[in-house]
């Protein structure tokens, strides 16, 4: 039984040891919108909702947190995932990539779609609102295709 405190003891402080350090969050401006795809692009307010409720806590630069981000090691989980998100796509930057990156970006998007790889299944499981219907991905897609016939 002491040995089960002493190990108990060790963990409970290790935890709080690790409540320390807490990882920077994405938090620019949302208002922020020169360069968004928004910008580049005409694109139905729905689509844009959509993709706001679906993909921009992870890609953009600006990321609604959950309570549960305060805790760590979900903390640097949640770092780790937009931090990897970011580098794969902003659509809060997108105007800065060149217009051959662009493109490849919507046929990665509308792949991702397509598949069902995005938005990760981790993500829809605290975000309800983040799965679409199949209505909505074909918003989604149509505005892709109708976008890649103009470049």
């Amino acid at each position: 039984m002491k040995k089960f405190k002493w190990i108990a003891s060790v963990l409970l402080l290790m935890f709080g040891a690790m409540q320390l350090y807490r990882p920077a969050k994405n938090q620019g401006n949302p208002q922020d919108m020169t360069t968004d795809i928004s910008h580049v692009y005409t694109m139905p307010d729905s689509v844009h909702t959509l993709l706001q409720q679906a993909c921009y806590d992870c890609h953009s630069n600006h990321t609604r947190y959950p309570w549960y981000t305060d805790i760590q090691p979900a903390g640097w989980w949640l770092a780790s995932h937009v931090r990897e998100g970011k580098e794969e796509l902003n659509f809060q930057e997108y105007g800065n990539y060149q217009t051959k990156r662009q493109r490849n970006k919507l046929k990665r998007i509308k792949e991702q779609i397509i598949t069902g790889a995005m938005p990760l299944s981790s993500y829809t499981f605290m975000h309800r609102e983040a799965i679409w219907t199949p209505a909505q991905r074909q918003a989604v897609i149509a505005f892709i295709d109708s976008t890649l016939e103009k470049l």
